[in-house]
């Protein structure tokens, strides 16, 4: 990616997206997750095509009142870490920004290879998800 190619896309997170941590499944643990909502499709695709996102249509209760929206969510764990490494340096919004960097920082520390946890891992984990959602 090119660096012009991070700074727009942090842009575009900084304005329209959220840096966050999600379940999969109702059991698992949370993972991190970037979305990016908006009305443009066109621009969503564009961001599709370089992050291999899903997106998803939202429901237009008025559509008299209101534009169709979208939504493009980037959930795969190494496309999302990957990501967040490009375009951390260009994020100016401060909390996005430190999400950012706490994910990069501490996520795979907490986050075993094989999903098994042994106690000390798995409060550190917890305290990892807690302490983000500090932020």
């Amino acid at each position: 990616m090119e660096s012009w190619e991070a700074a727009y896309i942090a842009g575009i997170i900084d304005g329209e997206g959220t840096i966050t941590l999600t379940r999969m499944h109702e059991k698992e643990h949370r993972r991190p997750c970037i979305t990016i909502a908006s009305t443009d499709k066109e621009l969503l695709i564009y961001l599709q095509v370089i992050t291999e996102g899903t997106i998803n249509n939202k429901k237009n209760y008025n559509p008299e009142r209101h534009k169709d929206s979208y939504t493009l969510s980037i959930k795969n764990k190494e496309t999302v870490l990957s990501l967040l490494n490009h375009v951390t340096p260009y994020l100016r919004v401060d909390k996005k920004r430190n999400r950012a960097i706490w994910i990069l920082k501490h996520y795979e520390l907490v986050t075993p290879r094989n999903g098994k946890y042994t106690k000390v891992l798995l409060e550190k984990k917890i305290a990892f998800e807690n302490s983000f959602f500090e932020i």
